[in-house]
Parts: structure tokens; C-alpha cells; sequence
């Protein structure tokens, strides 16, 4: 259990920088902005916020897992969230976002080698 616990964790951590590298190329803004564990600048801020919502919308992740994925607490994830639904009224937006929800549905699950080489 504790094993299925730590692989969940890995996995979301993988889909929480699959978002974060997807979003940093849409709004340039490097990835390591998004993911320093301190409070960046407004676009850096967005930029992050729309990184959690795809996380939790793309990937179907809880807004407990997102927040844990993202080194950060439930209650922040969800005002993420939050703020992003609210700034979906701009159709261009709007239209990014739809963009971006999709390629991240469409990659692949990551998959992790064991020591001995094998599929884990």
C-alpha cells in the first residue's frame, strides 16, 4: 500500500512537470520559475495557476494530489483553479487552454525503468 502510495505520488509529480514544461512554452516562461517553491512575479504566478489546473483537469488529479504534486497545499491548488475557471470567460484564453488540456490528455503515462533495467 505504502508502495502504491509512493508510485502515485511519482506519477503525479510526473504529470505536475508535464504541465508545467507544456505551460512554460505557451506563456515563455521558464519551467523552474514555474516550479521555485517561492512567490514569482504576476506571469510567472499565472503561469503556475495554470499549471495546477491542468493538472487536475487534464490528468483528473485531486486538488489534495495536484497541491502535493506541486509542493504546495490543497488550499492553493483549488484557488488556483479558481482564478483560471474565472479567466476562461476570454476566448482566447479560452481557446490556449483547450489547446494546451488537450496535448496534455493525449501524452503518454510515464513509465519508469527498475534497477534491473525492467519496466516498473
Amino acid at each position: 500500500m505504502v508502495e502504491n502510495r509512493f508510485q502515485r505520488l511519482r506519477l503525479d509529480r510526473a504529470r505536475a512537470r508535464l504541465a508545467q514544461q507544456a505551460v512554460a512554452y505557451a506563456f515563455d516562461v521558464p519551467v523552474e520559475e514555474i516550479a521555485a517553491p517561492t512567490r514569482r512575479s504576476a506571469d510567472v504566478a499565472l503561469a503556475r495557476q495554470v499549471a495546477m489546473y491542468l493538472a487536475h483537469v487534464a490528468f483528473e488529479l485531486s486538488l489534495a494530489r495536484v497541491g502535493l504534486a506541486f509542493g504546495r497545499d490543497r488550499t492553493t491548488a483549488a484557488y488556483a483553479c479558481h482564478r483560471i475557471e474565472d479567466r476562461r470567460d476570454d476566448i482566447g484564453f479560452d481557446t490556449r487552454l483547450d489547446a494546451l488540456e488537450a496535448c496534455l490528455r493525449a501524452a503518454p503515462t510515464p513509465v519508469w525503468e527498475d534497477q534491473a533495467g525492467e519496466a516498473a
